[in-house]
């Protein structure tokens, strides 16, 4: 093993695969950090280029794009409070209200250092544990499916700061939302009214642009308006000190890293989920496991190193199905897995006996594009804080029109371009009603898979609704979800009966 993987590393480290890695690595973090493009998008672009590089090198190119696209994400959810990716929501839940207090370096360091060791721990897992981790989540059918997704719907309320009323609607929204379009199973058109652009649902990509990205310009817009013109920015350029943050809050992060990480790594393996979801499932985790929760959504580095560890620890957890058994998590590693066999290169339980060299070959890419998307985000640290010298009046259009660029780029349609205004449009009223936005997607993200699993799951069962208690680990999520749900009604009617106390208010 360590032969091949030394060898591996002499492959990698060649000019030609040097060079194409740390290319790969800068442009997957361009289109990471715009919103409107994303990793689908550069690998997809850049695919053609690789006919002609070899296996090794084109294979290294894509993998670079996806690692820099991966972490690029959280430039834009700081700066701009615009997730640049989806696997960057939860980044802008802590963020930016960091960069509003001035301490927009700190949080750009904490998620480019944390973005390192999430991916770094996630290639470990898929170097030693890729086999045994693959069998298992292979072995998940509808039925565990359907109870993942409804457990991780069970805690929208633990994002609803304020009202939990207003944060259950967000949610049902986002899953109301999400049934637009074919649905599942049968293929019955729901709520398109004679629309054919809407048969196949809103993308999520559209939903996240329009509802932080688009909506965002409306409210600068608006408070530009009062004001008589848009506030600029401090550029916070006062002597950055390495990544922005002490070694006692590093070491401090490990613990966090490390769940977050292993929460990436799971998420990751299992196919259809993806770092969308990971990142809020760590980032809900982080806040019940900390000791300061209060602090949470107000700016502290404890959720921006939950949600990057887990989203680029969903790099490796992705790639464990799509080397050992050939099967795509997600959009990112369908296309890898062209890219792969475009080259003959047949994803597998063999390939680790066929062509293992290439194996450690690909292991090796991800290390050194690890590495390099560490030192060129390091690099590249004092020039993204100079974006927030730039007066919003001008930044806020130039967003607003690659918004609409990567709309239309989804599939080369206008319609995709009103989508995101409309929703820009709904993320504005949410704001001004004070309903959280996070609710809404997670909703929007979970909605189809619970309900294809569901409906999936009856099927395989012939209508019988108690083959989803009886299989052992849907049966268990089912029972966390409902005590997930106890827990949280008692939690909010506690202060309640606390403060009609006789003597509560003495």
């Amino acid at each position: 093993m360590l032969d091949l993987l030394l060898a591996g590393f002499g492959n990698v480290l060649s000019p030609q695969i040097f060079i194409l890695i740390t290319l790969g690595v800068a442009v997957g973090i361009v289109f990471g950090a715009v919103p409107g493009l994303t990793a689908v998008m550069a690998i997809a672009l850049c695919l053609p280029m690789t006919y002609t590089l070899g296996p090794a090198a084109g294979i290294s190119l894509l993998i670079a794009l996806f690692v820099g696209a991966t972490s690029g994400g959280l430039i834009s959810a700081i700066l701009l409070k615009i997730p640049g990716t989806p696997s960057s929501i939860a980044t802008t839940f802590d963020g930016a209200p960091m960069m509003e207090k001035g301490e927009g370096a700190k949080a750009l360091g904490v998620g480019i250092v944390f973005s390192f060791i999430g991916t770094i721990l996630s290639i470990g897992a898929l170097m030693f544990i890729a086999p045994s981790l693959a069998r298992v989540a292979l072995s998940f059918g509808p039925h565990e499916y359907f109870a993942i997704a409804i457990f991780s719907l069970t805690l929208i309320a633990t994002l609803s700061s304020g009202s939990m009323i207003k944060g259950i609607f967000a949610g049902v929204a986002g899953f109301a939302v999400s049934t637009v379009g074919i649905a599942p199973v049968d293929a019955i058109t729901r709520f398109t009214f004679g629309r054919v652009e809407i048969n196949a649902g809103f993308s999520i990509l559209t939903v996240l642009v329009g509802m932080f990205a688009v909506a965002e310009v409306i409210r600068v817009a608006e408070s530009a308006h009062r004001k008589g013109g848009a506030p600029v920015a401090p550029p916070l350029l006062v002597r950055i000190k390495g990544f922005g943050f002490s070694m006692a809050e590093f070491l401090g992060q490990i613990p966090n890293a490390i769940r977050s990480s292993l929460i990436g790594i799971s998420i990751g393996i299992l196919p259809g989920i993806g770092a969308g979801t990971s990142n809020i499932i760590s980032y809900i985790a982080a806040k019940k496991r900390s000791k300061t929760p209060e602090k949470f959504g107000k700016g502290t580095i404890e959720g921006v190193v939950a949600s990057e560890s887990a989203n680029n620890a969903g790099i490796g957890g992705a790639m464990i199905p799509l080397l050992t058994l050939g099967i795509p998590g997600d959009a990112v590693t369908a296309i890898l897995l062209g890219g792969l066999m475009i080259h003959g290169i047949q994803p597998g339980p063999m390939l680790f006996i066929t062509q293992g060299p290439l194996v450690y070959t690909i292991f090796a890419a991800l290390v050194v594009a690890a590495i390099m998307m560490l030192i060129l985000e390091f690099v590249g640290l004092r020039l993204f804080i100079k974006l927030l010298a730039i007066p919003k009046h001008i930044l806020l259009p130039i967003i607003l029109v690659l918004c609409a660029v990567g709309a239309f780029g989804l599939a080369s349609r206008i319609f995709d371009v009103w989508t995101i205004l409309a929703f820009g449009i709904l993320g504005y009223a949410f704001a001004k009603a004070g309903m959280p936005t996070a609710p809404f997607i997670i909703g929007f993200i979970l909605g189809p898979m619970a309900e294809t699993n569901f409906r999936r799951g009856l099927q395989l069962s012939s209508g019988d609704f108690t083959g989803f208690l009886t299989n052992p680990i849907a049966g268990t999520f089912l029972a966390l979800a409902a005590l997930s749900i106890l827990w949280q009604v008692y939690a909010a009617l506690r202060p309640h009966k606390i403060a009609t106390l006789p003597n509560a208010q003495d």
